[in-house]
């Protein structure tokens, strides 16, 4: 049975004396299927909003108005490694085994967890990198200074160390801090959007490799989190006054491709609410979609942590309360894809270009099991060897390479033989015509 999780966050004290809560706990993993239950928790952390990463392997957490970044194994549940970085952290998003984070001064650093290399670009960004969203092959970064950068994550992690970081693009449509931001995982030029949201009561949906705004969307309040559906379907909105908004991208009145009905530069007012959070809980700081897009899931300032059915549209559901500040939702992919080693651990970020080494676990053999191997192994005959040869018998028999040969021995012998017969016919009616002469 698969088993869907999701890691939650929270940041500052405890709200109430609850003897039930842990008072050190700072991050907790929660099974959502087949039943939610707390499954681990890791101690000492206050985890500010945007700073959460999880791997396979191990978690990744900045501390609140700190330069420290605290990393937790997964397997083991504590503390592996804490990290300390010039500059205070105020973002942090993980890609495979590249860390990137977002300082307080508008820098990049790019963090390989697996070999410890680390790359700082200068300050693109005149305020703090509030939001970072990666892809395969570009980060985004969204600024207090209302401004969203798109970098090359390939040239960010060049080796030669003359190359000059710089935004690829700047999109600028926003006018205020940026709050939040999504991305698809579409590889295709044309089909990969990004959706911001700003404190300028706005999101836009952009095309980020073509650096074109696909839509604008007003709402009653500012926005503070969204995050998109998995299929890149519909995303959600969280606002200041306690609104969760559901934007349908492809309904009836679509708000891209060709089924649009009105221009890109047609703004559109979003006033409908799917749902409000209650008033004792707070506006939700952050939210999480579920790998199928049916469930929702909403942190908020008062330590509740609420369920949504995307579905029915049903009422919340509490699923916890964390007596403190609920600051990050991330899920957990079910299914990660293959790969052929995994870091055996983490390696502590250094500046400065030097060799360093790559340590990994093998995922698999080096040589793959040979079909001998396979037999030996079976109980039996295995199927597959069965099939090759019921096959093999009923096919027309093959000339095996003797065959062959004889066939081309015959082959030049009945030459010679025709060349033979040809000059003895030849000889024969000379003699004829010789003969009849003389006669």
């Amino acid at each position: 049975m698969l088993i869907e999780s999701y890691f939650v966050s929270v940041s500052g004290p405890p709200l109430a004396n609850n003897t039930a809560i842990s008072k050190d706990a700072g991050i907790y993993e929660h099974t959502l299927h087949p039943s939610h239950s707390t499954s681990n928790t890791l101690k000492k952390s206050s985890v500010p909003r945007n700073c959460l990463a999880v791997s396979d392997t191990h978690v990744f957490a900045a501390q609140d108005d700190k330069s420290t970044i605290y990393v937790y194994s997964r397997a083991k549940g504590n503390q592996e490694a804490l990290v300390t970085l010039p500059e205070r952290i105020r973002s942090v998003a993980l890609l495979d085994d590249v860390l990137i984070l977002g300082t307080q001064e508008g820098r990049l650093i790019i963090w390989e967890v697996c070999t410890g290399r680390q790359v700082t670009t200068p300050a693109s960004h005149v305020q703090a990198v509030s939001c970072i969203a990666a892809t395969p092959f570009h980060l985004i970064t969204g600024s207090d200074d209302s401004n969203i950068h798109v970098w090359s994550l390939p040239r960010l992690l060049e080796l030669d160390s003359t190359i000059e970081h710089e935004p690829q693009d700047t999109l600028s449509n926003h006018r205020a801090a940026i709050t939040s931001l999504a991305v698809g995982q579409s590889v295709n030029p044309d089909t990969n959007i990004c959706i911001s949201a700003s404190r300028d009561k706005s999101c836009i949906i952009w095309n980020y490799q073509l650096g074109v705004a696909l839509r604008t969307l007003l709402f009653p309040s500012a926005p503070l989190c969204l995050s998109l559906d998995p299929c890149a379907r519909a995303f959600y909105v969280s606002s200041e006054d306690g609104s969760l908004y559901a934007v349908e991208l492809f309904a009836e009145k679509a708000l891209l491709g060709p089924q649009s009905g009105e221009e890109s530069s047609t703004a559109v007012q979003v006033s409908s609410a799917f749902g409000a959070a209650p008033q004792e809980a707070g506006p939700a700081s952050c939210l999480g979609v579920n790998y199928d897009g049916t469930i929702l899931i909403s942190g908020h300032p008062r330590g509740h942590v609420l369920r949504w059915d995307l579905s029915s549209r049903a009422d919340s559901t509490e699923l916890a309360n964390l007596n403190a500040s609920v600051t990050n939702v991330e899920f957990v992919p079910l299914l990660t894809p293959a790969r052929s080693t995994k870091s055996a651990m983490v390696v502590k970020p250094f500046l400065g270009s030097r060799s360093y080494d790559f340590t990994s676990q093998l995922g698999s053999d080096l040589v793959s099991d040979t079909r001998f191997g396979k037999m030996l192994n079976s109980n039996g005959i295995p199927k597959d060897v069965l099939e090759q040869a019921i096959l093999a018998f009923q096919e027309p028999a093959g000339d095996n390479i003797g065959d062959q040969e004889v066939r081309k021995e015959n082959e030049e012998l009945w030459e010679i033989i025709n060349q033979q017969r040809a000059l003895q016919k030849k000889t024969l009616d000379r003699y004829v015509e010789a003969k009849s002469a003389n006669a």
